[in-house]
């Protein structure tokens, strides 16, 4: 799919954005990427991202900044686990949770899923199997147990592979 979906930039919530300027040195020097091209600029209010607000990443030739184009993935990410910290630190969260996301008070499908524009739906996982580890680091453990209740609603042979919360 050569990371199709990186092609749009992420949006990246304000104390994300302090978190990854705050480690821009060594960002730059495990990336590749100087710290002025991290950001396509702009601030926007949303009260649903946490500091309120968030800005993008900074689209070039095609692609996030942060795509890994001679291999694959998300520069930010590798970076975080060479170095031996979590990488929610820096990965964008909506970038973490793809292709599920939230806005308007609700969590769905991302519109790249619900239209079949990515290349990698089809057999394996449903999108919330996918995410449900990246639900459960940001949202916790109570609303990922109510998720899995309602999948068993919808689907009761889910409940066979249901780890425990």
């Amino acid at each position: 799919c050569h990371d199709w979906c990186c092609s749009h930039g992420v949006d990246v919530d304000r104390q994300n954005a302090k978190r990854i300027m705050a480690r821009a040195g060594e960002i730059e020097r495990a990336t590749g990427v100087p710290r002025e091209r991290f950001f396509a600029g702009g601030d926007h209010d949303d009260p649903e991202f946490p500091g309120g607000g968030s800005t993008r990443t900074r689209v070039e030739n095609g692609a996030c900044v942060f795509l890994d184009r001679a291999g694959r993935g998300c520069k930010l990410h590798r970076h975080a686990l060479e170095a031996g910290f979590d990488y929610h630190e820096i990965k964008p969260m909506v970038s973490s949770l793809f292709p599920v996301t939230f806005d308007d008070g609700t969590l769905h499908a991302s519109d790249e899923a619900t239209d079949h524009e990515l290349v990698c739906l089809g057999a394996g996982e449903t999108l919330y199997r996918g995410a449900r580890s990246e639900l459960l680091h940001y949202f916790g453990e109570a609303f990922v147990a109510e998720l899995d209740r309602i999948e068993r609603e919808l689907d009761p042979t889910q409940e066979r592979r249901l780890p425990v919360v």
